[in-house]
């Protein structure tokens, strides 16, 4: 069985933020519509070496992406890699560091903030370079390719909350807001995804800490949550889900052919 899939990764969203003021994911969770999970991030709990994380697999000590400063492409075979190789289209809105990462590096914005190229593994592209891009902006790109393209995998990766855990911290309103928020623009678009055939994830690199940072070990950086939502997914309670699983899911429910850790006990038989 093979199912469109759309991957929300929110920037920096911590487990209790998203737990406590997603009301209309937690909605869905109530009507048994969608499941919520808590995740352990990998370390160090830094945004490059967890995308590279999330989106091939790979830990950031094994992949040797273990920092946020600019560096060499991606070494490892990403779930775009995956899914271009099997005849599937694929397209992210997303942070520069994830064309980076698996497209061309460096960006060269004029080059590659609008991309597309069927050859490349993400083959239709909006991506910013500001790291205050709205949210409701990054949201919009994202649907306009969805509409154009009807990509079989569809990477949505807004900047807001990690910038507002940066600015003012874990504890703060700003950044407990920016989460509610980020809910109240899912709940604009969720519907239309899950009526187009779309199996749905929301998750977080990492979390954030009181000193407005993150990299270690404390809870509040690496606790993250994944919700899922669609018919595929069992909603089985309390599975224990490693973030490294979360390509092969995504491979799983595209029906690709791959050895990436997975989870099957996610997925209905």
């Amino acid at each position: 069985m093979s199912s469109k899939v759309i991957l929300v990764l929110i920037d920096g969203l911590a487990w209790q933020a998203a737990h406590d003021g997603m009301g209309y994911l937690q909605g869905l969770c109530e009507a048994g519509q969608a499941a919520l999970y808590q995740l352990r991030c990998e370390l160090p709990s830094l945004s490059r070496p967890l995308y590279e994380c999330i989106l091939s697999g790979v830990a950031p000590v094994h992949s040797g992406i273990v920092h946020n400063y600019a560096g060499p492409a991606s070494c490892q075979q990403s779930i775009f890699h995956l899914a271009r190789d099997a005849g599937l289209t694929t397209a992210a809105a997303a942070y520069h560091w994830i064309a980076e990462l698996y497209n061309r590096a460096p960006y060269v914005a004029v080059r590659d903030r609008f991309t597309d190229d069927s050859q490349l593994p993400i083959q239709h592209g909006v991506f910013y370079h500001g790291d205050d891009y709205p949210d409701d902006h990054l949201l919009l790109d994202a649907e306009a390719m969805r509409l154009k393209h009807q990509p079989d995998l569809l990477l949505v990766h807004p900047m807001e909350t990690d910038v507002a855990g940066h600015r003012h911290g874990y504890g703060s309103a700003q950044y407990r807001n920016s989460a509610r928020r980020f809910d109240k623009r899912l709940a604009e678009y969720l519907p239309g995804w899950l009526a187009a055939g779309y199996q749905v994830l929301v998750t977080s690199d990492h979390g954030m800490n009181h000193d407005g940072s993150h990299g270690g070990l404390l809870p509040e950086e690496r606790l993250v949550p994944l919700f899922v939502i669609g018919q595929r997914f069992s909603k089985l309670p309390d599975i224990q889900v490693q973030q490294t699983e979360l390509c092969g899911l995504v491979a799983d429910l595209l029906g690709l052919m791959h050895t990436k850790p997975r989870h099957p006990e996610l997925l209905l038989p």
